[in-house]
Parts: C-alpha cells; sequence; structure tokens
C-alpha cells in the first residue's frame, strides 16, 4: 500500500523540500499541502490521508489545534499526526501528544528518521521522535497542568480494566519497547504481546502506542525519570 502523506507548515520552502524527499520514495506520495491548521485538519479528511506532517507553530490555527480537530473527528480516526518542532525539548510537544498526536520529530532530522517515522505512524506500531530519548517525553508527561505529579485519577481508575500482563506489557510500551523487545523481556510470542498491547488499545480508548505511553505516565502505572 502507498502511504498518503499531508504537509501542513506554513513554509512553503519547508513543504517543498518535504514533498520532493516522500515523493521519492515508492511506498509513499503526498496528496496535499496546507499552510495553517484549519487547512490541515480538512484536507486530511478531503484528501483521505494516512499520515500528517504537522508544524506545531503556525499562524491563525496552530498544529496542537489542528491535531485535536483531527483526533476528535470520528471520520478520521484512521489518520495519524506526526508533529515536526524545531526545538524538541517543548512543552508543546506534550501538549500535541495529549491531543492526540501519535508522536513528534525534530526538523533537524535526518532525511531517513523522517521516512521512518512516517512509516512508523502509518503502522501504529511504535512512539516516534529517534532524535528524542523517552525520558524528555516522561519528563514532559509528568508536568501536569493542575497537580503535583500530572496524575489523571479518571486514567488511574481505567487501568483497573486491565489484567495483570496487560499493565506489565503497557509498562513495556511506556518505556519505548517494540514488540519482539518486549517478547523477549517477558519470555512470551511477539504474537502474544501483539495481543495485549491491542487488548489494552481497546479498553483504554488509544488510538495507538503513543496514546498508550501519555495514559501510562498521566495515570501514574509509570513514574518519569529524574536523571
Amino acid at each position: 500500500m502507498t502511504i498518503r502523506v499531508l504537509l501542513a507548515d506554513d513554509q512553503a520552502l519547508l513543504r517543498s523540500a518535504f514533498r520532493v524527499l516522500v515523493d521519492s520514495e515508492p511506498d509513499m506520495e503526498v496528496v496535499g499541502e496546507a499552510s495553517d491548521g484549519a487547512e490541515a485538519a480538512r484536507l486530511a479528511g478531503e484528501t483521505a490521508a494516512d499520515v500528517v506532517l504537522m508544524d506545531i507553530r503556525m499562524p491563525g490555527t496552530d498544529g496542537l489545534a489542528a491535531t485535536r480537530m483531527i483526533s476528535e473527528d470520528p471520520s478520521l480516526d484512521r489518520v495519524r499526526v506526526v508533529i515536526l518542532t524545531t526545538f524538541e525539548v517543548d512543552d508543546y510537544v506534550v501538549q500535541a501528544l495529549r491531543a492526540g498526536a501519535s508522536g513528534f520529530l525534530g526538523k533537524g532530522s535526518e532525511p531517513e528518521e523522517l521516512l521512518s517515522a512516517i512509516r512508523v505512524a502509518a503502522g501504529g506500531e511504535a512512539l516516534l521522535s529517534p532524535a528524542a530519548t523517552k525520558g524528555l517525553i516522561a519528563r514532559f508527561l509528568a508536568q501536569g497542568d493542575d497537580g503535583a505529579d500530572g496524575r489523571d485519577p479518571a486514567r488511574a481508575e481505567r487501568l483497573d480494566a486491565l489484567t495483570s500482563r496487560e499493565r506489565e506489557v503497557l509498562v513495556q510500551v511506556a518505556g519505548g519497547h517494540s514488540n519482539d523487545e518486549i517478547a523477549e523481556r517477558l519470555e512470551v510470542s511477539p504474537l502474544t504481546v501483539k495481543t495485549h498491547v491491542n487488548r489494552a488499545m481497546a479498553k483504554l480508548g488509544a488510538r495507538d502506542r503513543a496514546q498508550l505511553v501519555v495514559i501510562a505516565y498521566e495515570s501514574g502505572l509509570v513514574r518519569p525519570r529524574t536523571d
């Protein structure tokens, strides 16, 4: 299958560069371009995009608002958003994950990283951001808007629906481990891990693995590292 990519950035030069890169791949094609978030949210549906490369800072409707618009639209539940940001150490990154983004990528990343991120997002297999550490994401997710540790009591209660093995797998997912790595750690098959991950996603209402990570930290199941 060809991965359909939508580019959302207010800088035409950057969109042009991304288009050349994406269209050079045999399994990808750019299906549209947007210069602001509102246009990106509209085109996500009109173009049947699989992945939106979303600049987080744009005039008018920014990438954060656009990501929320896409994630809250049931008709766009297959669309995955990858946030592009100049500075990965950015509170907006975490807000974007909470809004429904599948992950984020620094604009200074290598072309191969960007292409890999698109494929990973389209497959829903892992939290994105090859250049960022999972500890960075954890620290930001721990910064609650109101509470001292960012815990969400409602989400903590939802974890009661998980089996002990599903909780165990969720902890490993939050650590940034792949299904194969989790299988090796827990001494089970990758297929068994995939089944547990899918069940956890269904029970917790998560769109993808990135959202599982958000839930794991905000519920308090996993604590961020402080080093």
